[in-house]
């Protein structure tokens, strides 16, 4: 039976560096250690004025095809996961499929907001399954939010951040590694708590909007902060049970990174070491689509993953959806 498996991965991050120290200026308060002693945030990257979602992607793209010793003329399909889109349209998979010249793939992009990562690797592993015309599949999850940040909203502001991840699915006869299971799950009561609401059809861009700043990222209502670890505790379980492993037997874990006490609070209701969910958010603060990958790349360089592992990632964002899904490696 055909399946998916990892090959390699890649990241970007953008070369401005953000520190704590910006927003006390910015705010006139104590951030940084609040942030640190909270989020273990320290700093963060935004993009330069002249850079964009496509561009992080396209360098993340290069470091994970590198990393696999796949050529461009090779992939068959981009997957672009980003809720902060080039366009409206048309796709930024396009963009970058131009960019890489890599003319032999399709291309789509996914909107799930921050679960849209796993989403991708979800769709991208059934493609390769189903259809035996893929066998190079790229995934990338990317990141542009400064782009959309309101400088005077403390909420927003001091956490959103930029970065791009990817990798490289490739078909697999061999039944020991790969895709195991995934679960995806949306409760769209929450769809209109937090998001970017001015820019589509329900409310496009205007003197009004403009205004009162409706195309920027806003926290209209405050989200539980119990959602995620509940959430995320039931359908790791759930997802577990798929393949008859417990929690235990997941060697790695790679969270949605925008709160550090909830991926803790989760691994200690799942009854696992803490220590095996990889964090990088001390770095980049909250990356959205692009945290996981991310934070996997970030893993693999520093020789913590190896043959047989399993890797669970689950992601979740606005919507409110999530996205889980077990590999191994």
């Amino acid at each position: 039976m055909r399946n998916s498996i990892i090959i390699g991965s890649g990241s970007y991050a953008p070369d401005r560096v953000i520190p704590n120290s910006y927003f006390n200026e910015l705010l006139g308060e104590d951030i940084d250690t609040w942030l640190r002693e909270n989020l273990t945030i320290r700093e963060r990257r935004w993009c330069l004025l002249n850079q964009s979602t496509a561009d992080l992607c396209v360098e993340a793209a290069k470091n994970a095809l590198q990393n696999s010793n796949v050529g461009v003329k090779q992939l068959d399909l981009i997957i672009v996961a980003t809720d902060t889109p080039e366009y409206i349209s048309p796709s930024t998979a396009s963009v970058v499929q131009y960019r890489l010249g890599a003319k032999n793939s399709g291309t789509f992009d996914i909107n799930t907001a921050c679960a849209g990562f796993v989403t991708a690797l979800d769709t991208g592993s059934k493609f390769i399954q189903a259809d035996e015309s893929y066998n190079h599949i790229l995934i990338i999850g990317a990141y542009a939010m400064s782009k959309y940040l309101d400088l005077t909203d403390k909420k927003t502001v001091t956490l959103f951040a930029d970065g791009a991840g990817a990798v490289v699915l490739k078909s697999s006869n061999e039944s020991s590694s790969g895709y195991l299971a995934s679960l995806l799950y949306t409760d769209g009561q929450f769809h209109d708590w937090m998001g970017i609401y001015a820019g589509g059809t329900h409310l496009p861009i205007s003197e009004k909007v403009l205004e009162r700043k409706d195309y920027l990222l806003k926290f209209v209502k405050k989200i539980p902060k119990e959602i995620n670890p509940i959430t995320w505790t039931k359908i790791i379980k759930e997802v577990c049970n798929k393949v008859n492993i417990l929690p235990e037997h997941i060697e790695h874990y790679f969270f949605t990174q925008i709160n550090i006490n909830s991926i803790r609070e989760t691994m200690d209701m799942l009854g696992v070491n803490p220590e095996r969910a990889h964090t990088i958010m001390d770095r980049y603060a909250y990356t959205g689509s692009a945290c996981i990958p991310m934070a996997l790349d970030d893993a693999w360089k520093k020789g913590k993953l190896k043959e047989g592992d399993n890797v669970l990632f689950i992601g979740s964002g606005g919507g409110l959806a999530f996205a889980c899904a077990i590999y191994r490696l």
